[in-house]
């Protein structure tokens, strides 16, 4: 297991942290886990909106350097400036059950997160383990501060389930990130002497830490190694060089890494099935920091640990069976089985991963997961079977990984080995006649609308997006007919639909009704296009007819929503014919409704400002 903290001074990400994850060394092959804990990412409030749509990018920066060497973001938390990743291995990920989240603010008495604790329990192999980044307060006299906002967070963060409500109730706890502690009594030029001349032992016994895991009974039991690298703040940005301005700051370890074995058991456990946890053993095999980092005041710091449980679960709660390789269609066959007492849901989906992806929701497609016969198929060689459309299977060549994601648990429960799926391309088809009659120029005057691609792989976010219908079910009816246009592939961060997606974009044909004002300017086609609601997609075009209206009493609104598929994108088409009696009911004062989409208001007024949807 690798931890890493940092404190980023609110600084842009470094465009290669390989050195610092220790990806360019052989460690990489052996590490399972890598668990990163960051300080003082920018939280400002335009940066915080826009991580709100978006991933941060110190996220999307380690999931990219990662996801290469097959690690895969297990689980994030983030309290403002405070942010933690845990990463694994992909055959891991069946391994690694009962994922929680939790965070403490402790900032101006508890209402503010800039300082204050975030983490991350997990269950793996079986044993329960708790990832703590923290940020205490700063400065030198603030030490008992320090104190009572670390017993504060252990005592506030409290997780669900029958064993390890606490942190300190894990098996194993690695405590890490900015903790603030500095070097007592020392002035700064003996300290910068220490440093230069390397005698750092003789830093040690002055360091407020290391007093503090002899003297504070909360750090009873945690340990840490030996402090051979210089202390890791504060430095001026961009340099090596210790801090040069008129505050003069003494050099202090303030970023470290911990942990703490739960102290062995007495007697029995729960049913007699453990003895002792003693058994369980933690050799830190590097503690360092890497000066090469200059974005920030503070040096990164990482450490690596050899972890030896005394058991493990080896066998996932759901075995996935399928062919070494789908050259056919037809070969996307799926068979898994579900061990005994795994809580299954009928929102669990199997999803189609490509070798190299970043995090659970980042699939290339899916299908639906089901169970037969209930409890009966627990006896069964083979629990169930699900298959892939043609539809929703990638083209080309490529290596793919099949898992079995569990909506209970919010974690992957089974994985298959890579296997290869080798299909044709499809052609892309030319673009079929509008039934307008228009000509193949139509596209120089298409607006397309798309929505923001989320690209947030956070488990939080992604949690509630429960909906299993698509984002176009409002529409009360549509009458579609296929286009030439493929499908592009979906990346949303929930499954679908369970239907087969269609091959193409579908149109609407919109029935000829009253039709709007004969000149559209584009200002008015802009409003037209942002009142639509009910789906992420829009494509209007734009002809020298008017706007086609729809009526709430048209069949376009008696159409059964059910029979829509997931639709990436439409196509609006507009009827280049005018109604003889358009101008007469614009003279009587009768503006006819203007309703953009079938989720816009269905009322229509006698004046412009009552029922009009420009």
């Amino acid at each position: 297991i690798t931890v890493v903290t940092w404190n980023v001074g609110t600084a842009m990400p470094p465009n290669d942290v390989t050195s610092l994850l220790h990806l360019n060394t052989g460690e990489s092959n052996d590490v399972d886990m890598i668990a990163i804990g960051l300080q003082e990412v920018n939280s400002k409030i335009n940066k915080r909106l826009k991580d709100a749509l978006f991933t941060d990018q110190w996220s999307e920066l380690f999931m990219d350097v990662l996801s290469p060497f097959h690690f895969i973001l297990v689980s994030t938390v983030r309290m403002q400036g405070v942010i933690l990743l845990v990463f694994a291995k992909y055959y891991h990920l069946p391994f690694l059950q009962d994922i929680q989240t939790d965070c403490t603010r402790t900032g101006l008495g508890g209402y503010w997160g800039n300082k204050g604790g975030v983490s991350v329990r997990l269950s793996i192999f079986g044993h329960m383990v708790c990832f703590l980044n923290c940020h205490l307060p700063a400065h030198l006299e603030k030490a008992e501060q320090r104190k009572e906002d670390f017993a504060t967070i252990l005592h506030m963060q409290q997780f669900e389930g029958p064993v390890a409500n606490g942190i300190l109730d894990h098996d194993l706890v690695f405590w890490f990130g900015d903790l603030n502690f500095r070097i007592e009594s020392l002035d700064i030029c003996f300290v910068k002497y220490a440093i230069d001349s390397n005698v750092l032992s003789q830093l040690w016994e002055k360091d407020q830490l290391n007093i503090a895991k002899s003297t504070w009974p909360v750090l009873r039991g945690f340990q840490e190694g030996p402090l051979n690298f210089p202390p890791t703040f504060k430095f001026d940005v961009g340099t090596n060089k210790y801090d040069s301005s008129a505050k003069k700051r003494k050099p202090a370890w303030t970023d470290r890494i911990l942990w703490k074995i739960k102290p062995p058991s007495k007697g029995l456990g729960t049913g007699g099935h453990r003895l002792s946890q003693g058994v369980l053993s933690v050799s830190q095999l590097c503690y360092c920091s890497h000066m090469e980092y200059t974005v920030s005041d503070h040096k990164p710091v990482a450490a690596i640990f050899a972890v030896q449980f005394a058991s493990k679960v080896d066998k996932p709660l759901v075995e996935i069976y399928v062919a070494d390789e789908w050259s056919r269609p037809e070969q996307a066959v799926v068979r898994y089985k579900m061990a005994v007492g795994f809580h299954r849901s009928s929102w669990d989906w199997i999803g189609l991963y490509r070798v190299g992806f970043r995090h659970p929701k980042d699939y290339v497609s899916y299908v639906w997961a089901r169970s037969d016969d209930g409890e009966r198929c627990l006896e069964k060689p083979l629990c169930a079977q699900v298959m892939f459309s043609e539809e929703a299977l990638p083209k080309g060549n490529g290596e793919y990984i099949l898992g079995y994601y569990s909506n209970i648990s919010s974690s992957i429960a089974g994985v298959t080995e890579p296997f290869q799926i080798s299909l044709p391309r499809s052609e892309e088809g030319s673009s079929s006649t509008d039934s307008s009659g228009s000509s193949s120029e139509e596209d120089d005057s298409t607006l397309v609308l798309l929505a923001p691609k989320s690209r947030s792989p956070s488990p939080g976010k992604m949690k509630r997006h429960r909906s299993r219908s698509p984002s176009l079910a409002k529409f009360q009816g549509l009458i579609l007919r296929p286009s030439s246009r493929d499908r592009g592939t979906s990346r949303s961060p929930s499954p679908q639909s369970r239907r087969s997606l269609p091959r193409n974009i579908p149109t609407i044909h919109l029935p000829q009704e009253e039709l709007g004002h004969h000149e559209v300017k584009s200002k008015e086609l802009g409003q037209a296009a942002e009142s639509v609601e009910g789906s992420s997609f829009y494509q209007t075009v734009q002809e020298q007819g008017g706007l086609q209206r729809v009526s709430a009493a048209s069949s376009l609104a008696r159409a059964d929503p059910r029979n829509l598929g997931l639709l990436p994108a439409l196509r609006l088409e507009m009827i280049d014919q005018a109604l003889g009696r358009r101008r007469e009911s614009a003279d009587q004062g009768y503006y006819p409704c203007r309703r953009m989409s079938p989720t816009s208001p269905a009322g229509c007024g006698t004046s412009p400002k009552e029922g009009h949807s420009p």
